[in-house]
């Protein structure tokens, strides 16, 4: 059987089993990974993997099953059991969900490349790690990292809708990283992120990252940092990094503005959301430089595809504008249960898991200013980059996070570097505190984002760029 033909298949025993409408996704994921430490090869991983996912639904009430089998005895199989697992769960009273109307599509995408990552020879791929981490070591980190992964994904999707959909989305990335180990401190410094910059792209886009002309300074500042001045304690004018700033959108935004969260559906274990449905339209979020997209359609970002799991294509929509809360992450189910005509941001980390709501590209339009201008115009305050640790409460609304390097900032220049640099806030004061934004946008690549029970792990990207906020609390006090 074609992938086609076994979906195709799953769907119709899972109608033929009671379901009021059915989806089955095959799904073919090779992945690829290399580490380095200090100028040798530490793990090669490869894996791949095929299976087949259904979803049935039954009343108010999803059914799932998924077998690494796509004969058509085991579709079919498939297709029944998650009917029958949508109806057994429909014995609970609820309202009937009626996904909002979407129409079939015919349709193949595929994400753009100019060199397959997976073409490339190993022996390439670990030389650049090995000679970025000799580098690093070379010039006085104590422990020197790099790595790359690489994701390979081609998936078909059928729905009882009429939907035929196939996409092939290669994704890579990678990065590294210096830890400096002094006397009762240790640093790290990372280019060009914490865990690397990664996108639907081609192995080009590692060839961009020149880890190598980078591996010197990331592994001096490491060690520089063991002795810096510690960042101060206090309120002041706070200047992130837009690497810093994309985790800040992710963790304070991102997740706030998912609309299974919204509703209460994720309160189990990711928690649930300080954003209210009646509010929709006319909160105030963020300052007028604040404009937050939602955006899977953006050229080599990690978050883009053609069509999510559910068969939506991929739409550019608000979800703040000029800082006002406009619009969510949402499913078609979520969407009908919240009263809303779009869904367009669902989909699962495997063929084996079931898909639900996640982020996109979700980041900031860029604004008027430069770091330069911004810097320049900051009398006293503080610069922060690169992420190191991050906590936010359930409600995605209290949060504290740490960065790897601050700068201090003086009459509008930048100053001394500071270690371990930390700063605080409430989500929506934060974000009506910042009065500059840089239009020298990154779109960040996130592959580590997880959610969900059973978890999973999603890939979202986040434009952004460095940006001022007035009156923060940084530092930690005695």
């Amino acid at each position: 059987m074609t992938e086609f033909d076994a979906a195709s298949t799953a769907v119709q025993a899972a109608l033929d089993a009671g379901a009021r409408y059915a989806d089955a996704r095959v799904m073919h994921r090779r992945y690829e990974s290399m580490t380095a430490r200090d100028g040798d090869i530490e793990e090669l991983n490869q894996d791949e993997s095929v299976g087949l996912g259904v979803r049935a639904l039954v009343g108010s009430s999803w059914g799932f099953h998924a077998v690494p089998d796509l004969s058509g005895p085991a579709a079919r199989d498939a297709g029944r059991r998650a009917a029958r697992i949508a109806a057994a769960s429909a014995r609970v009273p609820g309202p009937p969900i009626d996904p909002i109307p979407a129409e079939p599509v015919t349709a193949s995408w595929a994400s753009a490349y100019a060199v397959d990552p997976l073409g490339v020879p190993l022996s390439v791929k670990g030389d650049l790690l090995v000679e970025a981490t000799r580098l690093m070591a070379e010039h006085g980190a104590d422990l020197a990292e790099g790595l790359y992964q690489i994701w390979d994904t081609t998936k078909w999707f059928v729905s009882s809708e009429g939907h035929r959909i196939d996409q092939r989305i290669r994704e890579c990335g990678g990065g590294i990283s210096a830890t400096s180990i002094g006397a009762g401190e240790t640093q790290r410094r990372s280019y060009p992120s914490y865990r690397g910059q990664y996108g639907t792209s081609g192995w080009e886009l590692v060839d961009s990252l020149d880890l190598t002309a980078h591996a010197a300074r990331v592994a001096e500042e490491s060690r520089a940092l063991l002795t810096a001045p510690p960042c101060p304690a206090g309120e002041t004018d706070l200047i992130l990094g837009g690497e810093q700033l994309a985790l800040q959108i992710h963790e304070s935004v991102g997740h706030a503005i998912e609309l299974d969260r919204i509703l209460g559906w994720e309160a189990a274990f990711a928690g649930t959301s300080w954003l209210e449905l009646a509010q929709l339209g006319s909160l105030r979020y963020g300052s007028e430089l604040m404009t937050i997209t939602i955006d899977p359609t953006i050229p080599g970002a990690l978050g883009s595809f053609g069509y999510d799991d559910e068969g939506s294509p991929a739409v550019r929509r608000d979800a703040v504008r000029e800082g006002r809360w406009v619009g969510v992450l949402a499913g078609r189910d979520s969407a009908a249960v919240a009263g809303l005509d779009y869904g367009g941001s669902v989909r699962a980390d495997g063929w084996a898991r079931l898909p639900m709501v996640r982020m996109t590209n979700v980041g900031l339009e860029p604004g008027p200013h430069s770091l330069d201008e911004i810097i320049a115009a900051t009398d006293e305050g503080v610069l922060m980059d690169i992420n190191r640790s991050w906590s936010i409460d359930d409600k995605r609304l209290n949060f504290q996070f740490g960065c790897e390097v601050g700068w201090e900032i003086r009459k509008g220049r930048r100053g001394r570097m500071l270690r371990n640099p930390t700063y605080t806030g409430i989500s929506p004061l934060f974000w009506r505190s910042m009065d500059m934004l840089s239009g020298e946008t990154v779109a960040w690549g996130t592959p580590n984002c997880g959610k969900g029970q059973p978890g999973q792990v999603g890939h979202t990207g986040h434009p952004a760029a460095p940006a001022r906020f007035r009156g923060i609390r940084v530092g930690v006090h005695a």
